[in-house]
C-alpha cells in the first residue's frame, strides 16, 4: 500500500522525500471532454500533481437538490490516468473569483455573517454537503490506490476570520468523513493570516506570487518543522469587467518559481490552466485595502495569462517553466500533446433571425411572479442565484415629479416608465437622471454581476437590497420575478418562447436565436465567438452556456470549446439585456483576452 506523509522537513512518499510540483487546474472550468489534453499539458509542463477546487454552489444550486457530485470523482480517476497526484481543496469556502466564494445563495441568504464561523447551522449544513461529497475523495486516497494525497481543511481563513473552534471543528469533519490523507491550511505569509487561518496538528502553506524567501521566513515562525510549500504560486492574474487586463512577465516569473524551488520547497502554479468562468459563475472582488470598496465584477475568461492558455495552448510562460522544472525532474519530460486546432478560415457570421422580447421570455422561462410585497424582495429572498429579477411597481398619483432610486442597488438595472427605457442604473449612481411622475408603471431589470468571492462582503445579498424610493418616501406594493440562467438550460424550454422576426432597429434588448452550418467541426479544439455592437448579456451554443459578454471590455471573445460544436447545424442564443448591435455575431478561431494587449503588469 502506498503511504503519503508529512515528515520535518519533506513530504515522503513510502518513507522516501519527495517534492511536489503541482499545477492548479480546475475540473469545473474546463469541459470534460478536455481534461485529459490539459492534463497531458501540465504532464509535459513537468508537474507531477494537481490541485483543484471543489464548488459547492455548483453542485448544490438549491438545497439538497445535487447536481453531478460525481464529476470530481471523474476528474479524480483523469489525473490517475495521466500519471499525476491530486490535491483537493473542497472548502466549504473556495474564493477561486468563482461565484460566492463557492457557498450556495441559500447557505448565505440563510446564515448570514454566521457563514465560516462555529454557528450550529452552519455546520450542520456544511456536515451535510461533506458527506454527500466526500466518497468521492475518500475513495480515491493514494492509499487506496488513487491519486489523492493531500486535503486542504477551509481556504486562506485567515484572511476573513479567527475562529479557531470552527476550523478545528472542520478538520475534526474531514477525519470524521473518512479523509485519512494529511490535512492542510493555506494563506497569505503575513502574521495576522497564519495566526487566524492554521491549525494545529495540519501542516500551513502559504500563497504568494513573488518573495518566497521572505515568505517562507514567515511561515517558519509560526511552523518551525514540516515541508515548506507555497499553495499558491500566482504566476499570473484575473481581469475585471471594465478595467485594463493584467498580465506577468514571463522571465520574472519563472524567476520567481525557480526561487521557490531553490528554497527546497514544493510548489503548486495557480493556475497552470485557468479555463473559463461558463454559465455565469464568474464571482467579484471589492476594491480598497481591505476589499470593502468598489463592485469589481470578473469576466467571464479565466485565463489568468497562465502557462496553458485558455484555448489550451502552451505560452512562453509554459515553456520557461518547463525548462525550470527539468532541472527537477527525474528523466526527460514528456512531449506535449498536439495543440488544439481554432476553427479554420475567415470568421463565419451567424444571423439571428428569431426574437423575443424580455417579457416574453420571462413569461416563457421566469419563475413566477410573487404576491405584491412591503418591500422589494433580494435575489436571497427569491431563490435566484445567477440572473435577473424584474421588479415592478406603481407610484401613487396623484403627485409631482420626483427622483427615483434603487437604494442598495446591486449590481445593475435597466429601468423602464411606462414601458419606456428611462436609464440604467448602479450601485454608484442608482437615481434616475430625470423625475418619475405620479402615476407611473415602473419596471426595474436587476442583473446579479457576481458575488463577491473574497474578504469582508462575501455573501451579500443581489437585487435591491435598500428599496425603491419616491424622493424620500418609500415605494411599497412591489411584485418581483426571477429569470435564472439555468432555465435556458433545461430539455426543451427555449422552445417555449414565442420567437419572432427580429426587429430592423438594432438597440433592442431581449432573446436572439440563430444557426449555422458547422461544416469541418469535428475535431476542432475550439473557436471563438465575438459580438461587435451588443452591450451586454450571455451566449449559448448548442445549449452551453459560454458565458457573460459586456461591451465594458477587456474581453471581447468568448471562449467556445471544441466539443461543444456540431458537424452540422448549431444553433446560437444571445440574450441581450441593454442594447443589441444589430442581428449577427461572429464565430472564429479565438484569441485569449490578453492577446495583442499589454495590459497591466503584475508583480
Amino acid at each position: 500500500m502506498t503511504d503519503f506523509t508529512v515528515g520535518d522537513d519533506h513530504f515522503r512518499l513510502d518513507g522516501k522525500p519527495v517534492r511536489l510540483l503541482s499545477g492548479a487546474l480546475h475540473y469545473f472550468r474546463v469541459h470534460e471532454e478536455q481534461w485529459e489534453h490539459r492534463l497531458a499539458m501540465l504532464a509535459a509542463m513537468g508537474l507531477n500533481c494537481v490541485e483543484t477546487y471543489v464548488p459547492w454552489n455548483l453542485h448544490e444550486e438549491r438545497e439538497g437538490v445535487y447536481r453531478d457530485v460525481g464529476a470530481l470523482g471523474r476528474f479524480l480517476d483523469a489525473v490517475e490516468r495521466a500519471g499525476l497526484r491530486a490535491i483537493v481543496r473542497p472548502g466549504p469556502y473556495i474564493c477561486a473569483e468563482w461565484e460566492n466564494g463557492g457557498l450556495p445563495v441559500w447557505v448565505t441568504g440563510r446564515f448570514g455573517r454566521r457563514v465560516r464561523t462555529r454557528d450550529a447551522g452552519y455546520r450542520a449544513v456544511v456536515e451535510r454537503w461533506f458527506r454527500e461529497l466526500l466518497p468521492q475523495v475518500v475513495e480515491r486516497e493514494i492509499g487506496r490506490g488513487g491519486p489523492v494525497i493531500l486535503v486542504q481543511a477551509e481556504n486562506e481563513y485567515g484572511s476573513y476570520g479567527s475562529d479557531a473552534v470552527y476550523l478545528e471543528w472542520l478538520a475534526g469533519l474531514l477525519r470524521r468523513c473518512g479523509v485519512s490523507v494529511p490535512l492542510f491550511t493555506s494563506d497569505g505569509p503575513e502574521d495576522h493570516m497564519l495566526t487566524g487561518g492554521s491549525v494545529p496538528g495540519l501542516l500551513a502553506t502559504a500563497n504568494f506570487g513573488s518573495g518566497a524567501r521572505e515568505g517562507f521566513e514567515v511561515l517558519r515562525r509560526h511552523q518551525p518543522k514540516g515541508p515548506l510549500m507555497c499553495m499558491e504560486f500566482w504566476c499570473g492574474w484575473f481581469d475585471h469587467w471594465g478595467a485594463e487586463p493584467v498580465v506577468r512577465d514571463a522571465g520574472q516569473a519563472a524567476e520567481a518559481l525557480r526561487e521557490i524551488l531553490e528554497c527546497g520547497a514544493s510548489v503548486n502554479i495557480y493556475m497552470a490552466h485557468g479555463g473559463t468562468n461558463f454559465a455565469g459563475w464568474a464571482g467579484a472582488n471589492r476594491g480598497g485595502p481591505v476589499q470593502d470598496g468598489e463592485f469589481q465584477p470578473t469576466v467571464t475568461s479565466y485565463d489568468y495569462d497562465a502557462p496553458v492558455d485558455e484555448y489550451g495552448r502552451a505560452t512562453e510562460k509554459f515553456h520557461l517553466f518547463r525548462k525550470v522544472l527539468q532541472e527537477y525532474a527525474r528523466g526527460p519530460l514528456p512531449a506535449p500533446p498536439p495543440e488544439p486546432e481554432g476553427l479554420a478560415g475567415p470568421p463565419v457570421r451567424v444571423e439571428l433571425d428569431g426574437w423575443a422580447g424580455l417579457d416574453g421570455v420571462l413569461e416563457a422561462l421566469g419563475d413566477p411572479e410573487g404576491p405584491e410585497s412591503g418591500v422589494a424582495p433580494t435575489f436571497e429572498e427569491l431563490g435566484v442565484g445567477r440572473g435577473l429579477v424584474r421588479y415592478r411597481v406603481v407610484v401613487p398619483g396623484p403627485r409631482i415629479p420626483y427622483p427615483l432610486t434603487a437604494a442598495g442597488l446591486r449590481d445593475r438595472a435597466v429601468v423602464y416608465v411606462d414601458g419606456v427605457r428611462a436609464g440604467v442604473l448602479t450601485e454608484e449612481s442608482a437615481t434616475l437622471p430625470q423625475p418619475v411622475a405620479g402615476g407611473a408603471v415602473v419596471e426595474l431589470w436587476v442583473e446579479s454581476l457576481g458575488r463577491v468571492n473574497y474578504g469582508p462582503r462575501l455573501g451579500e445579498p443581489k437585487g435591491i437590497t435598500g428599496g425603491v424610493l419616491h424622493e424620500r418616501q418609500y415605494l411599497h406594493g412591489v411584485r418581483a420575478r426571477g429569470l435564472r440562467l439555468d432555465a435556458f438550460g433545461e430539455a426543451g424550454a427555449v422552445a417555449a418562447v414565442p420567437f419572432g422576426p427580429v426587429p430592423l432597429a438594432s438597440g433592442g434588448t431581449g432573446l436572439f436565436r440563430g444557426t449555422f452550418t458547422g461544416a469541418g467541426t469535428e475535431g476542432v479544439g475550439h473557436a471563438g465567438l465575438r459580438l461587435p455592437g451588443w452591450t451586454r448579456g450571455f451566449v449559448w451554443v448548442n445549449g452551453f452556456c459560454l458565458g457573460r459578454y459586456w461591451s465594458a471590455g477587456p474581453q471581447e471573445t468568448l471562449y467556445v470549446p471544441g466539443p461543444v460544436l456540431r458537424e452540422g447545424v448549431n444553433e446560437v442564443w444571445v440574450l441581450e439585456l441593454e442594447g443589441a448591435g444589430g442581428s449577427s455575431v461572429e464565430l472564429g478561431p479565438g484569441v485569449p483576452v490578453r492577446s495583442g494587449t499589454p495590459g497591466v503588469v503584475q508583480p
